[in-house]
């Protein structure tokens, strides 16, 4: 068996050969001056491609560069607005807060200063009422 199988691989190569061979015969092959103008071509299009793609790299980088710094300048600003109107936001709370608790003490200070207005005019009356 081993010698049929053999056998049939040789051939088998012999005419992959054949057909390869006689596809060959059947290219139409360009040219000389075909084959300098397509070359031309190809090699004439991916320079364009190549200088193109050079220049937009460099426009968007010079974009990018120029847009990040601009970005950054803005994200600063608007950050540094918003910790004044916050700074602002909170001294202003503070003066609520102190304002409140000014009013606060003066209701209280008002409240004792009445009972104690009321203490002391009772000291009074008992002192006359001993007397």
């Amino acid at each position: 068996m081993p010698k049929n199988v053999n056998k049939k691989e040789s051939k088998d190569k012999k005419h992959f050969f054949k057909d390869f061979k006689a596809e060959l015969k059947r290219v139409i092959w360009p040219t000389p001056k075909q084959l300098v103008n397509n070359t031309v071509a190809v090699i004439t299009i991916v320079l364009i491609t190549a200088i193109i793609v050079f220049a937009l790299d460099l426009v968007f980088e010079l974009m990018n560069n120029y847009g990040i710094n601009k970005i950054k300048e803005a994200v600063e600003a608007s950050n540094v607005q918003m910790e004044n109107t916050t700074n602002n936001e909170l001294d202003n709370s503070n003066v609520t807060n102190e304002t409140e608790t000014n009013s606060t003490e003066n209701e209280e200070n008002e409240s004792n200063s009445e009972e104690q207005n009321a203490n002391n005019e009772e000291q009074q009356e008992n002192a006359e009422n001993k007397e």
